[in-house]
């Protein structure tokens, strides 16, 4: 549950993506007729979760802060505790995906609302009673774990049952730019909460915005049809399925190679950098906050370029453009231990060429995603690719506090920064650059 990295997020064509505007309800008929500023429905849902992301944002400045200072947790607690947060992608992973894809995704998602909220909540409780320990915080990063695992492959699948093929990219794009919003405001409010109210009651905000994206998802409809009975098989042929579907298509897999790796390294990084910020550099809680919110602004502007971006270079070779870029500026993490005097200033440019790059990067492969995956595949495709990309960080996050604690926090950084800048190759050596488009559901 540490900061994590602004490293890829995680796609494949569309047939079935959406019913025929006669069969969509009257707001997602409205919206296909303009932009979707006027649609009530998909507006609803964005709201909530532009609370819901910032409130997330505050606790994760709040939980590594409790832990480093408040809990004085060593480099493999931290470790144990980023891994605790992540390793429901590695365990549930592929059956969530499975089950997703027979659920109602709405529903799924106000449930995760539910849990993660509850969780949560128990922290401040367990702070006031004097009873707080880092097993404690293990506990509620894994069971807000399985709970995200999730809410998220939900969240990236429900995109076409609210909105016209044709809004799927604009609707991408508003949930990026609002991501990218909270990652502007919420590590400064949390930096300015933790330092008023102390961490334990800051994350009691990340609670209350929990609730208001639980509300705004039971007011969202959505057009999504249950899968039928006769079209389901057994579990482990239907995660087999989208595993297929993930790996058997080219540039997919190419993509997902560079996103894994990727993640697996800056993992060994940002697993180490409340420590980094906080210990070796003596920031103060503030300070960290600051050089968050500074650094997502990149994100922000990232996911306003993005579609000018792509049609000056090409939608294909937007992608390894962006891989080259957040690789490269990944060193300029440890190299601020080198040069301490200019240590702000180079982690804020980090962070905003890396957010700005990323950003370009996931809305780019993840609109790619979408858009040639059958709907009836959505979930478990989502949950393969998360499978691939995420499982690998609590296995990297174990593995940044044994080599924190064995060999020092920069010098793990540093392998970290090398193993991002080795994960570019998988789609900057390939077929990317001699293509401006990507495929679509007949390409």
């Amino acid at each position: 549950m540490t900061q994590q990295p602004s490293s890829p997020a995680e796609l494949p064509q569309p047939s079935d993506a959406a019913p025929p505007a006669s069969a969509a309800p009257a707001a997602v008929r409205g919206a296909s007729r303009g932009s979707l500023w006027r649609d009530g429905n998909f507006l609803t849902m964005w709201s909530g979760q532009a609370l819901a992301q910032l409130g997330s944002q505050v606790t994760e400045l709040a939980i590594p802060v409790l832990a480093v200072l408040l809990l004085q947790a060593s480099e493999l607690e931290v470790g144990l505790l980023n891994a605790a947060g992540v390793a429901a992608f590695l365990v549930v992973g592929l059956p969530a995906g499975a089950w997703i894809d027979r659920m109602r995704k709405r529903r799924v998602m106000i449930w995760a609302d539910a849990v993660r909220a509850a969780a949560l909540g128990t922290l401040p409780l367990l702070w006031w009673l004097d009873a707080l320990a880092m097993w404690h915080l293990y506990a509620v990063a894994l069971v807000v774990g399985v709970a995200t695992v999730f809410f998220d492959v939900s969240y990236q699948s429900i995109i076409p049952s609210l909105v016209r093929p044709q809004q799927i990219a604009e609707a991408n794009g508003k949930l990026e730019a609002t991501r990218e919003l909270a990652n502007i405001g919420g590590p400064a409010i949390g930096g300015w909460l933790i330092a008023a109210v102390s961490a334990p009651f800051a994350i009691l905000g990340t609670v209350a915005t929990y609730v208001a994206s639980f509300l705004a998802l039971l007011a969202t409809r959505d057009h999504e049809q249950p899968r039928a009975a006769d079209d389901r098989g057994p579990i482990l042929r239907e995660i087999g399925e989208g595993l297929r579907w993930v790996l058997g298509n080219p540039l997919l897999v190419r993509i997902v190679g560079t996103t894994s790796i990727s993640n697996f390294a800056s993992t060994i990084s940002f697993t180490l950098l409340p420590i980094f910020l906080l210990r070796t550099l003596g920031l103060s809680p503030e300070a960290m906050g600051v050089i968050f919110s500074l650094g997502a602004v990149g994100g922000l502007a990232g996911a306003v370029a993005t579609p000018h971006i792509v049609r000056w270079i090409g939608e294909a070779r937007a992608i390894p453009a962006s891989a080259i870029a957040f690789s490269l500026v990944a060193c300029l993490l440890p190299l601020a231990a080198t040069f301490p005097a200019v240590a702000f200033p180079l982690l804020v440019v980090q962070g905003f060429v890396a957010s700005f790059t990323v950003l370009l990067y996931n809305i780019t492969q993840v609109t790619f995603r979408q858009r040639i995956t059958p709907s009836r595949l959505l979930g478990r495709m989502n949950a393969s690719v998360r499978f691939c990309v995420w499982g690998v960080m609590p296995i990297a996050a174990l593995l940044a506090g044994a080599l924190g604690t064995w060999i020092g926090v920069v010098p793990t950084m540093w392998i970290g920064a090398a193993g991002q800048v080795l994960a570019a190759l998988c789609v900057v050596v390939g077929p990317f650059w001699a293509m401006r488009a990507l495929p679509d559901a007949h390409g």
